[in-house]
């Protein structure tokens, strides 16, 4: 079975999305209206809606760090991760968890980063040598 995986979620500005979405994290732009914009997040579709954003509480323990939840996002082959770091960097992105290698040496070694979108939408991005030791325990 092939599948695809969606989320549909608020901002408050549809230009500003496009700026951060289509702009930092290189989003290609699908359908839109006045009120709602989708964009391929790598594979997989967003939908960002006018509307408040939802609540989060730093509750994620991740390693000695507390992390929003809920959080979104999604796992890179470490080349592409190294260079998604390197844009949201070269943005001035502020990071809620600044990239950095987890578990090195063990399985499941990654790498992760954690940051908000420019509406408070809490993102992890993690970064894995071989897309096969994803669920290594």
């Amino acid at each position: 079975m092939r599948s695809l995986f969606h989320l549909a979620f608020n901002v408050t500005d549809l230009n500003e999305a496009r700026r951060f979405y289509g702009g930092v994290l290189g989003c290609t732009e699908g359908r839109s209206t006045d009120t709602w914009v989708d964009f391929d997040f790598f594979g997989h579709q967003i939908s960002l809606h006018l509307g408040e954003p939802f609540r989060t509480e730093r509750t994620g323990h991740v390693g000695e760090h507390l992390v929003p939840m809920p959080h979104f996002g999604l796992i890179l082959e470490l080349p592409d991760w190294q260079a998604m770091a390197q844009r949201l960097q070269a943005a001035d992105t502020g990071f809620v968890l600044p990239p950095q290698k987890r578990f090195a040496g063990q399985p499941g070694e990654q790498w992760t980063m954690f940051f908000c979108d420019p509406f408070g939408n809490p993102v992890e991005v993690k970064g894995f040598a071989s897309l096969d030791t994803v669920y290594s325990a």
